[in-house]
């Protein structure tokens, strides 16, 4: 090895662990955390600060008020970065390539067409809720509301009803399945803060978000046996509506071609495709002994990365090659999915230097200490925290990887099991879930895509987004206590 490299990494490896150069004790600590989130809540709130700066701000005057030596701030920020990103980045550029696929080629129409007809015209709600749960997995939800507000339209169109009948139930399970499954960012990330199972996280709650699909049918049923005022720009667009069977693949320019939409049986496949192969694995890992071979080909196959890198080399056989899109095209399709993941991947990084700054300030170990001391179950805690900055700040993102970085030093330091942190990082999820209003983006999706009163959207959303995740919460503590967590 070249000396000077050798000098370095010994360095390194000898370096002393970043700490505050004073201990402030717990009360200060714990006054710095929560004069950090005020301020960061009212940069994004008051002062239309994108959350990506103002999560890196707050990060860096938190550091600098806990007394970690300035020298180390950027060093804690860096590792924050590195750390998070290298769990999540990846996973979430991958999923969002995966989705953008899908949903250029027509299948998103293809598997609601196919629902619709074996269901029958009398359930196309069912169905369109059926939908809205596969295509939710691979697809971000205000991406899969939109896709799908062309298949709203038409039905709306042809039994004379206003759009919110057919869908409500189904972007109240999309929304469900977006911040509770992985691979979406705001869930992925938080894991990636807590260290916890990806694979058991997406085995965990795909089972809880299947009783969510039957209760945000129900609810959304019950919502709609009221009439609501339909906006006139709405109502003009869907009596303007006329339905295809083709759709357009790649892009708008020169050489896009109109090609029937794949099967819906392929998008099912490539849907779950990277599901089960990434289940299968995680059942290996519990399965087979450590020190085995196939204990190793098991954890492989089964890791996120590999699973979703699989899936994308699927859809482009399946999809680009078989189909004969051209390589320009496939390149602009995979290069369009990169661009609006941008500001969450900068989010998550943010989300990941604050997390690392609770932790090295011991603000995180105050938390915790606390928390041993009021008896609040942590799982009941990080839903709170996370429902309260979802309703403050709008992003779900932003709020389960807050949470999650908040509560990261007393995971650590809990001695909790992979399944308990799985659970705890679900619940935080399902806490980004609920009132959904005014500060976030995807009620304004759904309000003006559906045609919906800023008051009606608030009645009928806002209440369901509730429901959904108060309940995601309840299955989420049933699951908590199936893998041993009341023990803590």
């Amino acid at each position: 090895m070249n000396p000077l490299i050798n000098t370095l990494a010994v360095r390194a490896a000898d370096a002393p662990a970043i700490k505050p150069a004073v201990d402030l004790g717990t009360p200060l600590l714990l006054t710095i955390a929560v004069a950090g989130v005020a301020l960061l809540l009212l940069m994004i709130i008051r002062f239309k600060i994108q959350a990506f700066v103002a999560l890196l701000a707050v990060s860096i005057l938190v550091a600098v008020a806990a007394q970690i030596p300035l020298a180390d701030v950027f060093t804690v920020v860096a590792n924050g970065v590195g750390g998070t990103m290298g769990k999540v980045a990846l996973l979430i550029a991958l999923g969002a390539v995966l989705g953008r696929m899908i949903e250029v080629s027509g299948g998103v129409q293809s598997l609601a067409n196919h629902f619709t007809a074996k269901l029958g015209a009398n359930r196309v709600a069912v169905a369109l809720t059926a939908v809205g749960f596969l295509v939710a997995i691979p697809v971000f939800f205000e991406v899969g509301v939109i896709v799908l507000v062309p298949i709203v339209y038409a039905f709306a169109k042809i039994a004379k009803l206003h759009p919110i009948k057919f869908g409500l139930p189904m972007a109240g399970i999309m929304l469900s399945i977006h911040v509770a499954v992985p691979p979406h960012p705001g869930i992925v990330a938080g894991a990636g803060v807590m260290g916890a199972d990806i694979g058991l996280i997406a085995m965990i709650s795909l089972i809880i978000c299947v009783p969510l699909g039957f209760l945000s049918y129900w609810v959304a049923s019950i919502m709609n046996r009221k009439d609501y005022e339909l906006l006139p720009g709405v109502r003009d667009q869907i009596e303007e509506f006329g339905s295809d069977s083709l759709v357009r693949v790649g892009h708008d320019g020169p050489g896009a071609s109109a090609v029937a939409a794949p099967r819906p049986g392929l998008i099912m496949f490539l849907i779950a495709a990277p599901i089960v192969q990434i289940l299968l694995g995680t059942a290996g890992t519990l399965l087979i002994n450590k020190k085995d071979y196939w204990y190793g080909v098991a954890s492989f196959v089964g890791n996120p990365f590999f699973a979703l890198l699989v899936a994308v080399a699927l859809a482009f056989f399946l999809l680009a090659v078989r189909r004969q899109w051209s390589l320009k095209e496939t390149g602009e399709i995979f290069e369009g999915a990169l661009p609006p993941i941008a500001s969450i991947l900068m989010v998550v990084a943010a989300g990941g230097v604050f997390g690392g700054v609770l932790q090295v300030s011991g603000i995180g170990a105050a938390l915790s200490q606390t928390l041993d001391s009021l008896g609040v179950p942590i799982i009941l805690l990080g839903f709170i925290i996370s429902l309260a900055l979802r309703a403050a700040q709008g992003s779900a993102t932003v709020a389960i990887v807050t949470t999650t970085g908040l509560l990261s030093a007393a995971v650590a330091h809990g001695g909790y099991t992979p399944a308990q942190i799985a659970v705890i990082v679900i619940a935080i999820g399902f806490g980004g879930l609920g009132l959904s209003h005014v500060t976030d983006a995807g009620f304004w999706v759904v309000v003006r895509y559906y045609g919906l009163t800023v008051s009606d959207g608030l009645k009928t959303w806002t209440v369901l987004t509730t429901i959904l995740g108060v309940a995601g919460f309840l299955l989420s503590y049933v699951a908590w206590i199936l893998v041993g967590g009341l023990a803590h």
